[in-house]
């Protein structure tokens, strides 16, 4: 006698009462009341089944690469010979006007690049020296030099890129693609979080939520050293049998709780836990780096059994290529304040891009000679960009930025988007936006419809109203596309 029958065996006159509303008195009552009989419970379904999006997607994948800090773009791709011109200079009074900075305080000086720059293939992109790989493939990417947000601290700035909002709470971009998308592979998430630098985004965990969405939507953290997801491996005494036996015990009383209640929690519930058991044996094998080639792993700048960025790259060409639909990297390391050696612009940050842009170079190669980069948008970028200015804070000597909302760069490639092409412009001296802004709901507006989707379509009703990722505003950028 299995589980089921033992319950419904066992049921007292008060479970009777209780439930008899789905039985033979409710069909009669129903008959006498002129309405339909209640509906026989349905099957649970799996919510990570894939599904269509709203019309033919040019991307099936994503993998988002997310410098925590807010790199700087006057340092790495917005070259400004007039920046370079006039640097140690005061900042004109109009540019700092009213202008709130996190940090500078009085008068700032203007701050040029000490790194040179060069014209990269036939598009001529403007890359900077500290990144040679990323400048092999300027043919390659698509560079908005155009980008603007509207908060200049870390975390409001990292919530409102990754989930619409600076505040805590609303789904996260992954979230609603796996809610929109499903998941390709049954056995792993849709949506993984790879993190390296030793620290959490000031976002924190809110970056991958999933919100008020089922929480079966949520991204899932892994790890590159150690087991790849917490508790991935059975405790002791704890064999696979028994835990697929405790799993059908679960599941039993879970469905017999989702047909008295018809909670879809209940069913995202199941989902997890029948997820959690499959990635028991398919997450160690995928996230092991060392099955690939000696070449490939040097190519990155890998070292299986470490934590690194250069892993986690690896690591998302591995998991697109075994159809988990969202992969996002976040890397600490990237807020140049200047007011130490170590996020010194002149000093450290050729030393902070070196395994980046080795790694970053290996993974757009790769996606590209094994044929995925069609199908796999890889976007980088910060949450903010920084200041044309010396932040100077307390009198340091090192050279460093603020933090800056008015204008910073991101570059995509694959997946649709138009190769070879630097779109907008800031003013000559890197302050503010000059041609064809692009706010980071634009952004987000553009990513969805690569992957298929209106995003004033793609919506969740929560307190009485539907929210979508974009929340009020945001257009597609059809420059942008292929």
């Amino acid at each position: 006698m299995n589980i089921r029958e033992r319950l419904l065996q066992a049921q007292t006159r008060r479970h009777f009462l209780k439930d008899c509303q789905t039985g033979l008195g409710a069909i009669a009552l129903a008959t006498l009341m002129g309405k339909a009989a209640p509906a026989a419970p349905q099957a649970v379904q799996n919510p990570l089944s894939p599904r269509q999006p709203h019309f033919a997607p040019k991307a099936k994948n994503v993998i988002y690469l997310h410098m925590s800090g807010g790199p700087p773009q006057h340092d790495l791709f917005d070259w400004k010979p007039e920046l370079v011109k006039h640097s140690g200079e005061p900042c004109p009074e109009e540019y700092t006007q009213g202008e709130r900075f996190a940090f500078i305080k009085g008068t700032p000086k203007l701050l040029g690049t000490p790194h040179t720059f060069e014209q990269k293939g036939e598009s001529g992109a403007w890359v900077s020296e500290v990144l040679p790989n990323i400048g092999e493939l300027a043919d390659d990417l698509c560079f908005v030099k155009s980008m603007y947000t509207d908060q200049f601290n870390h975390a409001p700035a990292e919530l409102l890129l990754f989930t619409g909002s600076p505040r805590q709470g609303r789904p996260s971009m992954g979230s609603w693609v796996t809610y929109g998308l499903g998941s390709e592979n049954q056995d792993l998430p849709g949506f993984v979080v790879l993190i390296s630098g030793g620290t959490q985004p000031s976002g924190g965990k809110g970056l991958w939520t999933g919100g008020f969405l089922p929480s079966v939507f949520q991204g899932v953290q892994c790890r590159s050293k150690g087991d790849p997801v917490l508790y991935v491996s059975n405790p002791p005494g704890m064999d696979r049998d028994l835990r697929r036996m405790s799993l059908d015990t679960l599941r039993s009383l879970n469905e017999l709780q989702m047909e008295s209640f018809g909670n879809p929690e209940t069913e995202t519930r199941i989902a997890q836990y029948e997820l959690a058991f499959r990635m028991q044996a398919s997450v160690p094998e995928v996230m092991d780096i060392a099955r690939e080639p000696k070449h490939v792993v040097e190519a990155y700048g890998a070292s299986p059994g470490e934590a690194s960025f250069a892993n986690n790259c690896l690591l998302a060409r591995r998991l697109v290529e075994q159809g988990v639909r969202f992969v996002q990297l976040f890397d600490w390391g990237w807020d140049f304040h200047g007011n130490s050696k170590a996020n010194d612009i002149h000093v450290s940050l050729p030393g902070r891009c070196k395994p980046m842009d080795q790694a970053v170079g290996a993974l757009i190669r790769d996606l590209k000679e094994r044929g995925l980069l069609e199908e796999t948008l890889v976007v980088w970028g910060g949450e903010f960009g920084r200041t044309p200015l010396n932040e100077e804070r307390n009198g340091s000597k090192f050279l460093g930025r603020d933090h800056h909302p008015h204008c910073f760069t991101v570059f995509m490639a694959g997946g649709g988007i138009r190769p070879g092409m630097s779109y907008g412009a800031t003013d000559e001296l890197g302050y503010f936006v000059a041609e064809n802004k692009v706010h980071v709901h634009d952004l987000q507006a553009t990513l969805l419809h690569l992957l298929g989707f209106d995003h004033t379509q793609l919506t969740h009703r929560f307190e009485g109203r539907n929210y979508r990722l974009t929340d009020v505003h945001g257009e597609v950028v059809e420059a942008l596309l292929a």
